[in-house]
């Protein structure tokens, strides 16, 4: 499929695990596409490599002006970079507190408003978030970063009324726990690696973790001319994890 041939896009966090697929499904759709990332030496072509650390403003801009003066433009703004937490409220010291949300979620602010003076010169203007289950669902060992994702969740909100009149969509996507890197490195940091991967696959209705590719195509979804109408949508991507409550499985009796 070729949708998206002519559209001009940048993720952000496009190095790896949902953002690299992103980044990939993007550039097969048609579009092309830069990636900024604090390390994007795994990014190859036809993807365009720009490094930014997203807790810089200066970089920031300076990463956005490069990536449009490569491209020609902006028409589409993925918003994947963040980083995790783990731990209750009492768990996190301020400092990793300042640095999570400076990542998550102000990270979001500097590369939208860097971008938007190039979206609003587009005719399929798309800013797509990549937020979490964890916004909308308690989960244990995760109050920072569940605080960090229900600010994304709102500013996602926020910005879509902002910006609808300018022909600025804005959505995001609730992805549950995905087989990321990040997700790997938490379970082989566990006591029983096995036991910790099968708790989080029964966690979800479907029985297994979300893929990377999965939530890639959610977004570009979002992000493309088929959704022109979607905008202030919050896109669940997680095994039915949101909104389904299943009883517990029985066994059933085979009648001889």
């Amino acid at each position: 499929m070729t949708e998206l041939t002519g559209l001009r896009a940048v993720v952000t966090g496009g190095a790896s695990g949902i953002g690299r697929a992103t980044a990939e499904l993007l550039a097969e759709r048609g579009a092309h596409v830069a990636v900024l990332d604090l390390a994007p030496s795994a990014v190859t072509k036809p993807l365009i490599a720009v490094r930014a650390d997203i807790t810089d403003d200066t970089q920031v801009r300076a990463a956005v002006t490069e990536a449009a003066q490569w491209l020609g433009g902006i028409d589409i703004l993925i918003n994947n970079a963040g980083i995790g937490a783990v731990g209750t409220v009492e768990d996190n010291p301020d400092e990793q507190w300042r640095r999570v949300l400076d990542v998550n979620v102000l990270g979001i602010v500097r590369t939208t408003r860097a971008a938007l003076p190039h979206l609003r010169d587009s005719s399929n203007a798309a800013i797509v978030n990549t937020c979490s289950i964890a916004a909308t669902a308690g989960l244990p060992q995760r109050a920072l970063y569940s605080a960090s994702k229900g600010a994304v969740l709102s500013l996602t909100l926020a910005m879509a009324a902002d910006h609808i009149r300018e022909g600025v969509r804005v959505n995001c996507v609730n992805p549950g726990t995905a087989d990321t890197p990040w997700v790997s490195r938490l379970l082989d940091a566990a006591d029983d690696p096995a036991a910790e991967r099968a708790a989080l696959n029964a966690r979800q209705p479907m029985g297994r973790l979300v893929t990377a590719e999965e939530v890639a195509a959610a977004i570009v979804y979002l992000a493309g001319p088929g959704a022109a109408s979607v905008t202030g949508t919050v896109l669940a991507v997680d095994g039915g994890m949101a909104g389904l409550r299943l009883r517990p499985a029985q066994k059933r009796e085979v009648l001889s």
